[in-house]
């Protein structure tokens, strides 16, 4: 990194920063602290509950996620559109009359207090570890990237984000992200152009497209019944809009953005503009890992994208065997060059299709050769993570972007951390001081429970430093995220809907259920009983379905009341 990145990139950095602590100043109490005064417009919400899930992981994850596997991730946000659909026509209106700070105070009303603090642990706990790996998962690659300590790094992000998100709370995240999501925008297309721009002059767009479609980089559809695949439209139509559904109806980190709403129609409407949003800004982040493909089908690329784990390798026995698979990728790298040269020369169509079919086998032959050096990584390091999705896009920004557009995409990586991190931060202060703090300790005053809320922030903050601290790499980091979310989310989303809509069912019954529910859903996770994404519907079903069993069936089951929300 040469001096204009770092200037372009702290100055950014504490920009945001000060310009979230100075905007906010004012906040005098609860309200204002945790709803931001009630006068967010749609389009503040739009882009704040955008924000909030576009963290780090996505800009960094994604894009290598496609230049691996394709376009077929775009999959699992099909279900988006339709949760958003429910949530502003269900949830949202019920939050709103209620008036409430928290998604769990509604619980109390329909079941009792222990079914509310019991939903309310459930969302700490994984809120909590999901912040510790927003933090982590920018810190762990710059690091491995850029030779930064790993430490000084998680505790600098999460330090900036804890200095303005204790400051002003909610209104802090919500301006804030704003700017956040101006950078990332700015920052990924200018990226997009750039791989368009570094391309050979006689490959158009169109002709990149047809490079990535003949690798397969381009099938995003795959609508087999296929259990063992992750991505199928119909995961992502199912499983993903039953995590959606709890995800954004009821994760305090994304109800609070809405709930700072100046009316109901403004809250509704900033999540359509999400749901119309997000699913094309997936598709484009994916696009970009796509093009990044199609720019090393002509220029060379590492054998293995992780730099910590390659120093391991070739430190260790394993070096000269590591270096003749490297000697055998360069090898393909020229291949792989004059097959594509001719391909952009040549018009006779014919040709151009037999190019396609020889430039589609020798991609086959290098991804061979990256797992023969995944097999060594681990036999050099069994503690190595060999999936270096995570590394590709990051590699590409630091080895070809011109100076100061470094640093302008690192600020796209930090502030996407630090968006996502300050919402849930928020979220997490807010529902330890109303669901926990005051409801076991009423009678306070405002001014009390506002700094209460700082306070909570403020340990929330440190625990996610921590959770960061000692976390390790997954198979990708923008699936564990989300692993975690569907290993809870199944059971919160059936507890709301017991509330909303099965009103038999008393507090007793769903309390065991959710208890019951969670026991199994860890259980089958553990043992990968099936992809993550339907654990969301199998953990709603359960719930639901267990509750209603016990209600009929337990002997000092509560009687129905006449109760209305």
């Amino acid at each position: 990194m040469q001096q204009i990145d770092w200037i372009v990139l702290i100055g950014t950095l504490v920009f945001i920063v000060l310009y979230g602590t100075w905007k906010t100043r004012k906040n005098k109490t609860v309200d204002d602290y945790l709803k931001g005064g009630n006068d967010a417009n749609w389009w503040t919400i739009g882009l704040s509950v955008m924000a909030t899930q576009a963290s780090a992981i996505t800009f960094l994850s994604t894009p290598g996620q496609a230049f691996h596997d394709g376009m077929g991730f775009v999959q699992f946000y099909f279900g988006l559109p339709i949760a958003m659909i429910i949530i502003c026509w269900v949830f949202i209106p019920i939050y709103h009359r209620l008036k409430v700070y928290t998604a769990y105070e509604y619980l109390e009303s329909r079941f009792d207090l222990k079914t509310r603090t019991l939903t309310a642990i459930l969302f700490l706990i994984q809120r909590g570890l999901a912040a510790g790996i927003t933090i982590f998962a920018p810190a762990i690659i710059l690091s491995a990237v850029l030779g930064w300590n790993l430490h000084y790094l998680i505790i600098g992000i999460g330090t900036l984000v804890i200095i303005y998100t204790v400051s002003g709370g909610t209104k802090a995240v919500s301006v804030t992200q704003k700017q956040q999501m101006a950078i990332i925008f700015a920052g990924m297309f200018i990226a997009f152009l750039l791989i368009l721009n570094y391309l050979p002059l006689d490959i158009s767009f169109t002709n990149a497209l047809e490079i990535a479609g003949a690798n397969g980089k381009l099938d995003v559809l795959d609508f087999s019944f296929d259990f063992k695949n992750r991505y199928t439209f119909w995961s992502g139509i199912i499983g993903g809009t039953f995590l959606a559904l709890s995800y954004f109806g009821t994760d305090q980190s994304q109800v609070q953005r809405y709930l700072s709403g100046r009316s109901l129609r403004q809250s509704q409407m900033g999540l359509i503009m999400n749901g119309l949003l997000k699913v094309p800004m997936q598709f484009f982040i994916l696009l970009v890992g796509v093009m990044v493909f199609v720019f090393y089908q002509f220029n060379a690329s590492p054998l293995h994208f992780n730099p910590a784990a390659v120093k391991d390798v070739k430190e260790s026995a394993y070096a000269s065997n590591y270096e003749a698979l490297e000697a055998e990728k360069q090898s393909l790298d020229k291949q792989l060059n004059e097959k594509q040269i001719a391909y952009s020369v040549t018009e006779d169509a014919s040709e151009k299709e037999t190019l396609l079919e020889e430039i589609k086998i020798i991609n086959v032959t290098e991804e061979e050769l990256r797992e023969q050096s995944r097999g060594l990584i681990k036999k050099a390091n069994p503690e190595a993570e060999t999936n270096d999705k995570d590394y590709v896009f990051i590699h590409f920004i630091l080895n070809n972007l011109p100076r100061g557009l470094i640093g302008l995409l690192l600020a796209v990586i930090l502030s996407a951390a630090m968006s996502s991190t300050a919402s849930e931060l928020n979220a997490l202060g807010s529902t330890t001081t109303i669901d926990l703090y005051k409801r076991n300790t009423p009678g306070k005053d405002e001014k009390h429970y506002m700094h209460a809320s700082k306070w909570f922030t403020l340990l929330w903050g440190v625990v996610a430093i921590g959770v960061a601290s000692v976390a390790n790499l997954f198979e990708n980091l923008i699936e564990l995220v989300n692993i975690i979310g569907s290993i809870f989310y199944g059971n919160v989303l059936g507890i709301f809907l017991l509330a909303f809509f099965v009103r038999f069912v008393k507090s007793k019954a769903t309390f065991i259920a959710a208890i019951i529910t969670q026991l199994i859903i860890v259980y089958m996770w553990s043992v990968d009983a099936m992809p993550y994404l339907w654990l969301n519907l199998v953990g709603c079903a359960l719930v639901m379905g267990i509750a209603v069993l016990l209600q009929t069936v337990l002997p000092n089951a509560e009687k129905p009341s006449k109760e209305t929300d």
